[in-house]
This record gives C-alpha cells, structure tokens and sequence, in this order.
C-alpha cells in the first residue's frame, strides 16, 4: 500500500513557544508535518527556497520585517497557500484582514492562554488541510477608503420588499468572495444575514472593512438586530445566528449553542432558520469554504420555496461547501463569483415583482 504524501508545513513566527504548540499540533495528525520552522521572514525566505512548504502559517507581528510585507512580497515572487496566526488586538485584525486581501487562505487567533490554545489545536489541522487544497489567488486592487457610489443595479422596485432575506454562507476563501459581492450590492438591497466561519473579535474588523466599502450598511449582528433593506448583519464569531420572523419583519438572535459541521458560527443553522421565517421569500448563496457545512441547509431552503445559487469550482478558493450542496441538490444555480451579486439583485426583482 502506498503511503499518502505528508502536507509539508513550515511554520513562521518569533515566538519559540508560539513555534512549539504549532509543530507539536501540526506533528500529531498523521497527514502533516513541520518540516521546519523560521524566527523572521528572512530565515524562511531560504527555507521556502529549500524545502518547497506546500502550506505556510505566518505571524504578523516579527522583527526585521513585518508578516504584512513579507506575505506582499512571497504572493508575488513565490506564491503559497497562507495561513496568518494573528493575536486578537484590534489592530492585528485588521492587518490580518488586510492579509487575507492580499492572499492569505484563512486566518487564526495566536494562542494565548489553555483555552485558546485548545482551540488552535481543534482548528489548526483543519485549516491546513483547506489551505493544502486551495487555489492561490494573487493580490487584489486596494480596497477604497470609504463608501463608493452605489453600481448600477438589475431594474427593481423603488422600495425592496421587507419581506425578502438573502443569506449568505462562506469559510476558506470566503472574506474576499463577501467583499465581492457585497461591494456590488446597491444600496436598497434586500436585507442579508451572513455567516463567514472566522475567529471571534476578526468577525467586527471584518464587518468594519464591509461597511467602508458598500453601499449599504454592514455591521456584526447584535442580538436582537432587526433584518431589512440596506442592512446587512455578519455572524459574529463563536456564535450561531439564526432568523426569526418578527410581525413583519425579521430580526436576528444569536446563540452559544454546540457547533455544527464543527464550526460555530454554521451556516447550517443560519440557512436552516432563513428556511422557516422566510420561505419563498429568500434567496441563499454558498460560497468558497472547506467542509459540507450549509449543504443541508441550503437543501432546506430550497424545499422551503428559496432560491439558491453555489459558488462555481472554477472561482472557489477550496470548492467543498458549494459541491457539497450540488451534489445534495440544494443549488438551483452555480455561478462563478463575477456573476453572482447581478444573479441576486435579478432574482430579488423577480420575486418582488411576483
């Protein structure tokens, strides 16, 4: 029997103790390893060149040249698949947002005590497998300051529907895919609930950077939120989010509930709830992510009367969430990213128009 390729990992960081708990998590799971690991980003520039790493997780924060530049130049020179281990400071989120912009599959919290450090070792292995598998995406454009104009949008009703709720799903990938389609979305869009797997406190900056960026109004969900036109809620992280019919409205409630799909927030949950308060009246994306987590709940929604639209492999960053619902039957439609915030905005018209 042939044994399969280890992933080879090459963990960067300044922290000898944070360099520990990595390798010792790494070496345990039996399709990995840390093949080496490298103080500043100088050390592993020749390690990458030696050892060819097939997933790197990178600091931020590191004397002689920051994790930022460092991550600039390796996307443009020699192109891997990122992870970015990042402390929970405010300032760090948003630089590691900025990361993920630049390149970086998915980011992680920098271990900081027992109970994070457990949670670094439940995640770890995962998100390394996802980057192993991801498509490399280069550098995009800078992101705008502040709000731009709203673009042009499909002909719709001067006043959108309240009744109408897009819900959104994404992991792996899935920070740039909402930044896509969100910056698309003019500024009376229905109202949207968005559950992005990301690590509590990255889950405020991430909504932040939205909220500069769109026409609407973009904010981490609040228990309690209401749901409408212009607004559109992000699950904070370590939190289910789910849908609740409220009157005529909508409103959101939050939960600390087990994780589903091993992810907390899940967008199962999410879809499933966006399934009984809105019905007909809702349109479900998945996006880019690792895992099956939103494949039976966009089944649900389906069934429920929504319509639904899956990510195409060919634009995903990791192409599991969105297959998982192909193959379940839950995406009426699978569109490349470019296409999709058009598709929604299309599709919400139609049903208002109903």
């Amino acid at each position: 029997m042939i044994e399969q390729r280890k992933i080879k990992v090459l963990i960067v960081d300044d922290s000898a103790i944070v360099r520990k708990i990595l390798s010792e998590t790494i070496n345990a799971e039996k399709d990995m390893e840390v093949i080496a690991t490298a103080p500043d980003p100088f050390v592993a520039r020749d390690k990458i060149l030696a050892l060819k790493p097939d997933v790197l997780t990178l600091d931020i924060e590191m004397p002689r040249m920051d994790g930022l530049t460092f991550l600039k130049k390796l996307m443009h020179f020699h192109p891997l698949p990122v992870i970015v281990i990042s402390s929970l400071a405010q300032s760090s989120c948003d630089v590691s947002l900025e990361a993920l912009r630049i390149g970086a599959v998915d980011v992680l919290a920098k271990p900081g005590g027992p109970y994070s450090i457990g949670e670094l070792r439940d995640a770890l292995p995962t998100k390394l497998r996802a980057a192993a598998q991801s498509r490399v995406r280069k550098a995009t454009a800078q992101a705008p300051a502040q709000r731009p104009a709203a673009p042009p949008a499909p002909a719709m009703h001067a006043g959108m529907d309240s009744k109408m709720i897009i819900a959104i799903g994404a992991s792996t990938g899935g920070t740039e895919a909402i930044h896509d389609v969100l910056s698309q979305m003019p500024a009376n869009s229905p109202g949207m609930v968005i559950t992005q797997h990301i690590p509590k406190l990255f889950s405020a900056a991430f909504a932040q950077r939205l909220n500069r960026v769109c026409a609407m109004e973009v904010k981490e969900a609040a228990d309690g939120d209401d749901v409408g036109p212009g607004r559109a809620l992000i699950a904070p992280g370590d939190f289910h989010m789910v849908l609740r019919r409220v009157g005529s409205g909508y409103r959101v409630q939050l939960q600390d509930g087990p994780k589903v799909c091993y992810q907390r927030p899940a967008v199962d949950v999410m879809f499933a709830s966006v399934a009984a308060a809105a019905k007909d009246n809702a349109i479900g994306v998945l996006l880019t992510g690792m895992g099956s987590d939103g494949a039976q709940g966009m089944v649900a929604m389906r069934k429920a009367g929504a319509s639904t639209i899956a990510q195409d492999e060919a634009s995903c960053v990791v192409y599991g969430m969105p297959r998982e619902a192909v193959k379940l039957g839950g995406a009426e439609r699978v569109l490349p990213l470019s296409s999709i915030s058009g598709a929604i905005m299309n599709e919400a018209s139609r049903k208002v128009r109903q």
